[in-house]
């Protein structure tokens, strides 16, 4: 039996995003629009609301929906900003961006992945303002740069330098940064040349690759 997913995506919203405390009510109702089912392999299709990551192949996941809402909403987009995006994997998480803002970068280092995410974007309607780039995003994409948000989706060993060189002022970013199996999500702030941080929370991501990843 296919399910309802439209009412899949309520429950998920309301159970795993609003009793967690996901407040930005542009954010719930982007992970409530955007069919998350259609991001996920066909054969796991049915845990596709689940409160889990779930393994799209390539030693690579599509993150719970709680963290990719939570990342979404640390970024506190308002609409008009340029987003890049390291790491597309299936191109879910660049679709909810895409709902929030103008103009969305992701870029991703593993061919068939850059392609699956591309073909997910295009089948779902999503890659009007969405543009995947297959490249090594652990050093951002200097060729669209600057960015006013950046949102990185793997677990990097410390803040790749290249990143804050090319986020605006003000701008922000939001990473895993940690040891390969377990991370802190840190919300960072540019502003007026000075770089702080906050943690949002503890959070396990794979590795992120490339010149300033895990190698």
């Amino acid at each position: 039996m296919i399910p309802d997913w439209a009412t899949e995506r309520r429950k998920m919203v309301e159970v795993q995003l609003r009793r967690r405390n996901i407040r930005d009510e542009r954010v719930l109702r982007a992970m409530q629009e955007i069919p998350r089912e259609e991001f996920v392999p066909a054969d796991v299709r049915l845990f596709a609301c689940q409160d889990d990551p779930i393994d799209i192949g390539y030693r690579q996941t599509i993150s719970q929906p709680y963290m990719t809402a939570l990342m979404a909403e640390c970024l506190e987009l308002e609409g008009a900003e340029t987003v890049l995006e390291v790491g597309a994997g299936s191109g879910y998480a660049a679709a909810v961006l895409g709902a929030l803002t103008s103009r969305v970068i992701t870029v991703e280092i593993i061919p068939a992945l850059a392609q699956l995410a591309r073909e997910n974007l295009r089948r779902t309607g999503r890659d009007r303002n969405v543009t995947v780039v297959l490249a090594d995003g652990s050093v951002g994409y200097r060729e669209l740069a600057p960015y006013d948000a950046i949102s990185v989706a793997a677990g990097a060993p410390d803040i790749p330098a290249a990143l804050l060189e090319q986020l605006n002022d003000p701008g922000r970013v939001v990473i895993p940064v940690g040891e390969r199996d377990d991370q802190e999500l840190r919300v960072i702030w540019k502003r007026g040349g000075r770089i702080d941080y906050r943690v949002a929370t503890l959070c396990r991501f794979v590795p992120l690759r490339g010149g300033e990843g895990w190698r």
